[in-house]
């Protein structure tokens, strides 16, 4: 399996993973807001023989710069000139929590930037920004911080309420040392980033092969949510694995590859993959 190598774009503004042929198809992987690029790395081992696999930095997280005001339009901005940066034409986007959200949103201005995507354990919109359940969700998240607690002392506890039954134990070590690693300004700022995003019209225009993906255990991309959101895109393909919470990838890492290599076969023509 090809071992991952950190990088940087040529203008220093974006951190990266990748590991593959650069003639390859792009596969590129975007991360959650307690993650970064190495929480991809059993991915990018795994699909790093036949394509490009890429997991960036998110902008504020690893290795990446922050960016002046963070909204989920401004982080789509940021991706259209990673994809740029990177030489990524016609990527498939995997893009898990944010990472998903931000898929949707340069879909929404961008159509054609992707070959096919795949929407993991995401929401479509996270409703109205002064919404009692909105205030909640942030307060709960927010609130140790105000307290005086770290994203260290934190890390311990988030991860565990994120997952499933029985996850894997060296991708909770890797969860929760991604989660403790990131900027106690840029976990505020992504969160906060989360109000008012709403791209539930859009899903009926996504005209590309698209996986959505969930986990019957997520409490915070519920299954139930994400089969209804499947429903509305033409011709998504939903798969749901049981027992797994919000951190699919970490948790059941064979059972995440196995779904995503499934998808990607099943477009093999589309994404003109050599095998």
């Amino acid at each position: 399996m090809p071992n991952s190598a950190a990088l940087e774009t040529r203008d220093g503004r974006f951190g990266y993973e990748a590991a593959g042929d650069p003639a390859r198809v792009p596969l590129v992987f975007l991360h959650g807001i307690g993650g970064a690029a190495r929480a991809w790395r059993g991915q990018i081992d795994a699909f790093g023989g036949r394509y490009r696999a890429i997991a960036w930095d998110m902008p504020g997280y690893g290795g990446s710069a922050p960016l002046p005001t963070v909204s989920i339009a401004a982080l789509a901005d940021a991706l259209r000139d990673f994809l740029q940066q990177v030489g990524a034409t016609k990527p498939i986007l995997v893009g898990h929590s944010i990472g998903g959200m931000i898929v949707q949103q340069v879909l929404a201005t961008s159509p054609d930037i992707a070959s096919a995507v795949v929407l993991a354990q995401t929401s479509p919109a996270f409703g109205k920004p002064d919404g009692d359940w909105q205030k909640s969700f942030i307060d709960a998240r927010l609130g140790p911080l105000d307290r005086g607690e770290t994203m260290v002392s934190l890390a311990p506890t988030l991860v565990k309420e994120l997952v499933g039954d029985d996850p894997d134990a060296s991708g909770m070590v890797l969860a929760r040392d991604c989660m403790a690693a990131v900027p106690e300004a840029t976990y505020r700022a992504t969160m906060l980033a989360l109000l008012g995003f709403d791209q539930r019209g859009a899903l009926k225009n996504i005209a590309l092969p698209c996986l959505v993906l969930s986990g019957s255990k997520d409490n915070n991309a519920p299954a139930p949510m994400m089969a209804k959101m499947a429903s509305y895109i033409p011709g998504a393909q939903y798969v749901e694995l049981d027992g797994v919470g919000h951190l699919a990838n970490l948790e059941r890492p064979a059972a995440f590859n196995a779904a995503l290599d499934q998808f990607l076969r099943a477009h093999v023509a589309a994404t003109q993959v050599t095998a």
